[in-house]
């Protein structure tokens, strides 16, 4: 049994995905691991890439772009896990969702390790992830987004008044950066899973094509009565959307996502007024595609 299983999935980012696997593969520390990286059909040469460059990793090539969720449960089975209950005797301790653009220090993987297994409560947890120009990726310590959450964000109030602990909760920009705090969810470029928590709760729910899918996963593992932490003792540079600035379903994609979390989670304890003013700004941040996705029949 491994230590670590980071499953990366990769769509025609092969520059940043060799940067990331070099500085993976340079990690220090007394653990073990293994990488598996899925390929979502892309057209730059990435898998020949890992495949040559990097023998030791496992390449999983899918024949269409399926969504990142449907990709990284594909690593994750290829790591042993599967549904509910479903985990394989030689399965890692823990699953690490891990993006291609992001470079982890020498120590980064060690030391989160390291954290979750001194506090076994813990069922996922992230590192404080920090953008090209030096700033805070600040999806890396959210709150759900309930539907008082989304509309503060919707609103406005949350940008006018990011130091409230009321108004900024969707980013938590009220709380230190530097300070290691329980939190609703971390951002699933890179999201470390306790084995016991997947066998709980199962693997990423398939309805989410791409975002949402680690806030969903987050929810359920708090359901099942784990603990999700934000460690910021540890830091990961994060390019941020190198794959998703190509992609013009990207921003549908996010709405729709948000448009799936709330169905499945809320909608059937929110009142109507405030059910009405979701679905209103969903509608304006999605549009016409995100219309047609209302009108049908809710899958969850």
């Amino acid at each position: 049994m491994r230590d670590l299983g980071i499953v990366i999935v990769n769509w025609n980012t092969r520059d940043y995905l060799k940067r990331c696997l070099e500085t993976v593969l340079a990690s220090a520390g007394d653990f073990s691991f293994q990488v598996v990286v899925v390929d979502n059909a892309s057209t730059d040469g990435s898998a020949e890439m890992v495949r040559q460059l990097f023998p030791d990793v496992l390449v999983i090539e899918s024949k269409s772009n399926d969504g990142y969720s449907c990709a990284n449960n594909l690593g994750l089975r290829a790591l042993g896990f599967g549904g509910a209950g479903e985990v394989a005797p030689d399965a890692p301790r823990y699953a690490l969702l891990l993006n291609p653009d992001t470079e982890v220090p020498p120590d980064a993987l060690f030391k989160m390790v390291q954290f979750m297994d001194a506090r076994p409560e813990v069922g996922a947890a992230g590192p404080k992830l920090i953008l090209e120009d030096g700033s805070l990726d600040l999806a890396c310590r959210r709150s759900f987004p309930t539907p008082v959450v989304s509309l503060y964000r919707f609103s406005g109030l949350s940008r006018l008044f990011p130091h409230s602990p009321r108004f900024g909760r969707y980013n938590m920009t009220f709380v230190d950066p530097d300070r290691e705090i329980e939190v609703d969810s971390v951002v699933g470029a890179y999201m470390q899973v306790r084995r016991e928590a997947i066998a709980a709760v199962g693997l990423l729910d398939e309805t989410f094509f791409m975002y949402g899918e680690d806030l969903d996963w987050a929810y359920r593992i708090k359901k099942a009565g784990w603990k999700v932490f934000y460690h910021p003792q540890v830091t990961v540079k994060h390019i941020k959307r190198a794959a998703s600035r190509k992609s013009q379903k990207a921003q549908f994609e996010f709405q729709r996502a948000m448009l799936i979390f709330y169905r499945k989670h809320y909608r059937q304890t929110t009142p109507l007024w405030l059910h009405s003013l979701v679905m209103l700004g969903l509608l304006l941040k999605g549009g016409r595609g995100l219309w047609q996705e209302m009108r049908l029949p809710s899958s969850t």
